[in-house]
């Protein structure tokens, strides 16, 4: 089952947001201690209004437990949604971090995706692609895109089956991306 996340799904979805993430992650909290990054970027996930809010993010559930997660916002959003992390950071003196823009203004854009190790291979992360796209569609918009690390491999085979073509580089927190879009039908 595919849901709307709740900031009780926390314990479940923010491990995986850190472990899709990577580097980004210590990027968005200013710290690169790992349990103190992932205490972070749970408070956000709790938060509305910001980029990593429950609010962004899709879950799939199996058992009753959230097992993978997709989190997507339109990027004419992204300063809007940005802005409390860069406030975040400037309080504790990292007043010089400059987040780098990953959407484009025209883009519904998936941020982060991830599933659980033990239930990967099972369709779920082609699952919250399709959810979604369909979401892109329902709300009008008729571009979705995603970055993927260079280095991804088997990510990028996932998005290329999807339907996703590169169209461009971009360096995040020290790594390099493919920008990938897509063009989907908005609903009538």
């Amino acid at each position: 089952m595919i849901r709307q996340a709740q900031p009780g799904d926390a314990a479940s979805v923010v491990p995986l947001i850190y472990s899709a993430i990577g580097d980004i992650a210590f990027t968005l909290t200013g710290t690169t201690d790992p349990e103190q990054a992932q205490r972070i970027l749970r408070e956000f996930y709790e938060r509305t209004h910001n980029r990593l809010s429950y609010e962004n993010t899709l879950v799939a559930e199996r058992d009753g437990r959230p097992v993978g997660f997709i989190l997507f916002y339109h990027g004419s959003r992204t300063d809007e949604l940005d802005r409390p992390l860069v406030e975040r950071l400037a309080a504790i003196g990292q007043t010089d971090v400059k987040l780098t823009k990953e959407a484009r203004d025209d883009e519904f854009y998936l941020d982060s995706l991830a599933v659980d190790p033990a239930h990967q291979g099972q369709g779920i992360a082609k699952a919250l692609m399709e959810a979604f796209e369909a979401e892109a569609a329902r709300r009008g918009y008729d571009k979705v895109s995603l970055i993927v690390e260079e280095s991804n491999e088997k990510a990028r085979r996932l998005y290329e089956a999807k339907g996703y073509e590169a169209d461009g580089q971009l360096e995040v927190s020290g790594h390099l991306y493919d920008h990938m879009v897509k063009r989907v039908v908005p609903a009538e």
